[in-house]
């Protein structure tokens, strides 16, 4: 009998995930999205039932959880965890990618008591980037630091922002409002976003510039690493355009009087009107960088582990990189779930606790490589396969 997968958000990430788990015989999925020109497209590339909703009604969602095997969440964040909250309350399984503001780790409870196991924030990075850092803190005897670095870039760079944004804006300018959150030898450092800014060079793209952002989550309370950041990387420059509409208030939520006397929140005003110029377009070209860096000490000495990720837009499907490397760990830890193999129990699981376990995260390397994902995993500078 065929397990019964619901798919809630047909975006970008959503409806790529849709599509290829809709190509399992064993699953019979259902794609949900209030858009049906969404849901078309997605139906129109794979074989998939779909359903239009309002993923904003939260009965809807107990209706559409709890008459399912499992349930891919991938909605816009502004309202994630409301409907992760309602999900676990039907006792369904749920592999999220939804990046909501909130501590999923407040659901915990919820799910242990309704036994759904609910894995969260199983993207890129958060995500992977945390598992394959979770893989390197078992090779030192006392990991010390750690770092990721991750971005995603269009390939032709236009003024002014040379940037493009697979997600809305208003979700990509929170990263840019929102303090960051790293430690520094165990303690806990606050700094705003954008700050710190370092250039980095990178083969094949050439030099990046990477600034803080609050992406370390979960993984500041799972990780043993007394020293630990993650950074955001655009192209330089990049930072101080963010940097200066923020400081004069272009993000703010709070409505604003205009000299005419009308009222606008100038947060919706700038995501309207950065929403044509960082729009990706089929048939735009980009790519997702990511770059985990580790070091600890060794049978006394000190040693560095480094993983580059790197993906481009699929040429023969169209797929934008962003969205692959951000549902592939969500489509292969479905995978592991269904199998009985992802380990994981009742409760809130943070998705770097699944690179512990060495051949779960091997899994969905070699699952990305499949698709044409590169990974370069270094140690002291010689590569491993």
């Amino acid at each position: 009998m065929a397990t019964k997968v619901a798919v809630l958000g047909g975006g970008l990430v959503g409806g790529f995930i849709a599509r290829e788990l809709s190509k399992y015989d064993d699953i019979e999925l259902t794609l949900y999205d209030r858009d049906e020109a969404v849901l078309a497209f997605s139906a129109g590339r794979s074989v998939m039932a779909t359903q239009p909703a309002d993923l904003r009604d939260m009965a809807r969602v107990r209706e559409i959880a709890g008459a399912a095997d499992l349930v891919m969440g991938a909605v816009p964040g502004s309202f994630g965890y409301a409907v992760l909250e309602n999900v676990i309350a039907t006792g369904t399984d749920c592999i999220d990618i939804s990046f909501f503001p909130e501590e999923a780790s407040g659901l915990h409870d919820a799910a242990a008591k309704s036994g759904s196991r609910v894995v969260v924030d199983c993207g890129v990075m958060p995500g992977l980037g945390g598992m394959l850092a979770a893989r390197f803190s078992r090779q030192f005897d006392e990991p010390l630091s750690m770092r990721i670095l991750v971005g995603g870039l269009p390939e032709e760079r236009s003024w002014p922002f040379e940037y493009k944004a697979p997600f809305s804006p208003s979700d990509v300018i929170e990263e840019y409002v929102r303090p960051a959150r790293y430690l520094v030898d165990g303690k806990l450092v606050t700094m705003p976003a954008l700050s710190e800014v370092e250039p980095l060079d990178f083969p094949g793209i050439g030099t990046l510039e990477a600034f803080n952002t609050d992406g370390l989550r979960s993984i500041m309370a799972t990780l043993p690493y007394p020293s630990m950041i993650e950074k955001t990387m655009r192209y330089p420059g990049h930072a101080d355009k963010m940097r200066m509409l923020r400081e004069l208030g272009f993000f703010g939520e709070q409505p604003v009087e205009t000299v005419r006397g009308n009222s606008v929140v100038p947060l919706e005003l700038t995501s309207r009107l950065l929403f044509d110029n960082w729009k990706l377009e089929p048939g735009m070209r980009e790519l997702t960088v990511m770059r985990v860096e580790a070091s600890g000490l060794k049978d006394g000495r000190e040693l560095s582990l480094c993983c580059d990720l790197l993906d481009h837009t699929d040429p023969d499907t169209g797929d934008f990189s962003m969205a692959r490397t951000t549902g592939l760990p969500a489509v292969l830890c479905a995978r592991m779930l269904l199998a009985g193999k992802l380990g994981v129990e009742p409760g809130v699981t943070a998705p770097e606790t699944i690179g512990f376990d060495e051949t779960r995260l091997n899994y969905i390397i070699r699952g990305m490589q499949h698709y044409g994902v590169q990974f370069d995993i270094k140690e002291g500078g010689q590569t491993k396969v």
